[in-house]
């Protein structure tokens, strides 16, 4: 196994070492520490997370498919939340993806994406979509993002708040999975 680079305060922990798993009713505390700890949340999105979450564990599947890491403690180190968006064809939505910082640097982000990714391909998906913000904060995310095969697509100035514009990239999987042409 090839060591992995270690941030300050956090255990060594590579990809491989990550149990990866659906996570729980019991995880809701580690979720909303993780979002949290970021330190990129208001309150009010620590919420919707938490929302998304309790949705996500009252109907698994229904409207939000999950996943999580855990370390080799069996401790949460990070979640992502994604679905098929409405309305369109074979388009899922990543609504959220944290790891927490003690678990970030050592692959977990890039799991959670790729796995996430693969659910979405099976269960028919052609296309990913992610929203993010333009804040500083948020580069190494935006990056993250472009350097996992993601285009930067869209942008609406002040979206999230003056001067803070949203970001929408996208990844395709597929074509067209369009059902127009078998019914004309």
């Amino acid at each position: 196994m090839t060591p992995v680079a270690q941030k300050p305060g956090s255990q060594e922990t590579s990809v491989q070492d990550f149990d990866w798993r659906p996570p729980s009713e019991p995880d809701r505390a580690r979720v909303a520490e993780a979002v949290a700890a970021t330190g990129m949340f208001r309150p009010d999105e620590v919420d919707v997370a938490l929302e998304v979450f309790d949705d996500y564990c009252r109907a698994p599947g229904q409207d939000y498919h999950a996943l999580a890491a855990y370390s080799g403690s069996g401790e949460l180190a990070g979640f992502a939340f994604f679905g098929p968006t409405p309305c369109t064809v074979g388009t899922w939505d990543l609504y959220w993806i944290v790891v927490h910082p003690q678990a970030q640097g050592h692959g977990a982000g890039r799991g959670l994406l790729e796995r996430a990714e693969a659910q979405m391909r099976d269960a028919g998906a052609r296309m990913c979509a992610i929203e993010t913000s333009s804040r500083e904060d948020y580069e190494a995310t935006r990056r993250f993002y472009l350097a996992c095969g993601y285009q930067e697509v869209a942008r609406i100035a002040d979206f999230y708040d003056a001067g803070d514009d949203r970001v929408t990239y996208t990844k395709q999987f597929e074509k067209s999975l369009s059902l127009r042409k078998e019914n004309e």
